[in-house]
């Protein structure tokens, strides 16, 4: 934290003074700001939405198309798809242009707010979207800081219907009141935001680059163990296969298969969709596990549930202490091991399950070769099916070559592995909470300024 000190220091932060007079703004979520300064609805700084795409445009019609997904947390446009009309979503359909603002009104915990800035000729963005298209009352650098403030943005959020795609109407959100200073002030925020918001992005950047600089190091040191062990003397052999390269002599690189029971579908993959229908949303007992464990790690994680009999009729199906549960979709090759307080359950359609014999290798250590070692990751990247197949299969993972060392070592090999990691993540973790704080403070100071809780004019003069 001592970059944030100092950049605190330099910023003068803490020798902000407030304005001499402020007033109750009349709004809960607003409250006090300064005497000079007015409170306005959007509707009344803002046209929603003013232009859209007609059913009847050129199929061949060209556009840079901008979806929810490609707005980060900073307020930034980091992805973009050339498309033609006839080959885009139903979805691209809000034109936009220099000085817009877009808020998404769909998804909306997802805060993704941006300012439109040298747009390309044609840019498009989700109807997800509200496109807010600034009067002069209101400058669009100021508003792009304004409608991401937390008094603006938590109100979206908490007013937003809907469990799985919580949304707003946008002539609501246009209900919502912002605080509007004059236009000169609107520039000075705006001008002393930008500065201080760069100077604390370029920290969080400089942080993020030490982070992936750990996590190869991380990577490097795991794979470098579950290849060569950890006798750095004990004779090699070549493994036959060429992106493996050398092993210890008396270790052997199999195919996953040899490992998996034989019976008991060792190698299974979930159901298929149509076969889990009619879930419950309350705790029957039997769960129904999916990606968001197998990602977090987390079997607690999860409100889908199946009744008793629909449990007893997927047995096929079922997941049980020991087993390993490999991500098929989206998220490939995330691998876990089942804990031994799982509740009763089974794998749904986007998992597969492998059931091995512990007597020939620890599930533990094969749950780590394919969760984390590069190798293995390199065949997946390999082998995966397109999107068209759905992913893994049951005969991918069945091919999947690992190099294993004999049972009695594989202990020992993770004991010293897991040291190893816990010092790495030890440090990782410590960025993350650097960042973590950054990033908070970036909120903090956007809210201070845009609220009128501190007076920056000098700061720009």
């Amino acid at each position: 934290m001592s970059e944030v000190l100092a950049m605190l220091r330099e910023s003068r932060i803490r020798r902000f003074k407030p304005y001499p007079a402020y007033k109750d703004s009349g709004i809960d979520w607003l409250g006090e700001i300064p005497a000079h300064w007015e409170v306005t609805r959007l509707k009344h700084l803002a046209r929603l939405n003013p232009e859209s795409l007609l059913e009847d445009t050129h199929p061949e019609r060209q556009m840079i198309y901008v979806d929810i997904g490609g707005v980060d947390s900073l307020g930034r446009i980091v992805e973009k798809e050339q498309l033609t009309f006839a080959s885009a979503p139903s979805r691209a359909r809000r034109l936009v242009r220099e000085g817009d603002v877009i808020v998404s009104t769909v998804r909306t915990y997802l805060r993704a707010i941006a300012p439109i800035s040298n747009p390309e000729p044609g840019m498009v963005v989700s109807t997800g979207f509200a496109v807010v298209r600034l009067t002069d009352e209101l400058t669009s650098d100021y508003a792009a800081y304004a409608l991401r403030a937390p008094y603006f943005v938590e109100r979206v959020v908490a007013n937003s219907k809907g469990v799985s795609f919580p949304a707003i109407n946008e002539s609501e959100m246009g209900t919502y009141e912002l605080a509007a200073p004059p236009e000169a002030e609107q520039r000075a925020i705006a001008a002393f935001l930008d500065r201080e918001t760069a100077r604390i992005d370029a920290l969080v950047a400089k942080k993020e680059r030490v982070i992936k600089l750990l996590q190869e190091k991380r990577a490097a040191l795991i794979t470098r163990a579950v290849t060569k062990g950890l006798d750095p003397k004990v004779p090699m052999k070549d493994s036959g296969v060429e992106w493996l390269g050398r092993i210890p002599a008396h270790w052997e690189a199999k195919r996953l298969k040899h490992f998996a029971l034989r019976s008991d579908s060792g190698i299974q993959m979930g159901p298929f969709g149509s076969m889990l229908k009619d879930l419950v949303f309350s705790d029957t007992g039997f769960k129904l596990y999916g990606q968001e464990n197998t990602i977090s790690g987390d079997f607690e994680k999860g409100s889908r549930w199946l009744t008793e009999q629909q449990y007893r009729d997927l047995r096929a199906y079922w997941l049980r202490e020991g087993d390993i549960v490999v991500t098929r979709k989206g998220s490939i090759g995330n691998a876990r091991m089942v804990p031994h307080d799982c509740q009763p359950g089974v794998i749904d359609s986007d998992t597969i399950r492998i059931r091995v014999d512990a007597d020939v290798i620890d599930p533990l250590f094969l749950t780590l070769l394919l969760h984390e070692a590069l190798y293995v990751h390199q065949q997946i990247d390999l082998v995966r099916r397109g999107a068209v197949l759905g992913g893994l299969n049951t005969t991918t993972i069945a091919d999947l070559i690992v190099a294993v060392p004999p049972h009695q070592e594989q202990g020992p090999l993770m004991a010293r592995l897991q040291k190893q990691q816990a010092a790495m993540d030890g440090l990782i973790e410590a960025v993350c909470i650097a960042i973590e704080r950054l990033k908070e403070l970036r909120t903090s100071l956007i809210s201070a300024a845009v609220m009128g809780k501190i007076d920056v004019r000098e700061e720009v003069a």
